[in-house]
């Protein structure tokens, strides 16, 4: 018999950010979205950034993650997130300057010493962080984790 719910249930290093009864779970995967619901296929796969989405009842909620693991059980789904957090508990002045950091840092074009990968995760890590704090309607448009990006010829 397929369960009706999946225990949700998402931890840190630091702390246990979420445990509810859930009838979904959206997981950024390293690879794309993941849609889990009661009954799901047993697997455990790479969390990428993003925005984990539940809902139960009449509730939905929003957590930004930035990359861990997540155990997927008929049941429950366990998220191991490197950072996880709530809306509210997203600084959204400091989002934004990490963003135009981000930006300027890409934008300056040929500089030898810019990391482009480092700067496109911090670019994705501020966008991902304002969409969950100001819970926009569209998720950001933000680089995959696995696109090279390169500097300007």
């Amino acid at each position: 018999m397929i369960p009706d719910s999946i225990q949700l249930e998402v931890v840190t290093p630091e702390r246990q950010l979420l445990s509810q009864s859930v009838h979904a779970v959206q997981l950024p995967g390293a690879d794309g979205e993941l849609g889990i619901l009661p009954g799901h296929a047993p697997l455990i796969t790479e969390l990428g950034i993003g925005v984990l989405t539940y809902r139960g009842g009449q509730e939905t909620g929003h957590l930004a993650i930035i990359r861990g693991f997540a155990e997927v059980l008929p049941d429950r789904v366990s998220v191991l997130a490197e950072i996880a957090e709530h809306a509210g508990q997203i600084d959204v002045q400091r989002a934004k300057a990490a963003r135009e950091r981000a930006e300027k840092r890409l934008a300056s074009g040929t500089s030898a010493s810019i990391d482009w990968a480092r700067a496109a995760a911090a670019l994705q890590r501020s966008l991902i962080r304002l969409h969950v704090a100001t819970r926009g309607v569209a998720a950001p448009s933000v680089p995959h984790e696995g696109r090279r990006l390169h500097p300007p010829d």
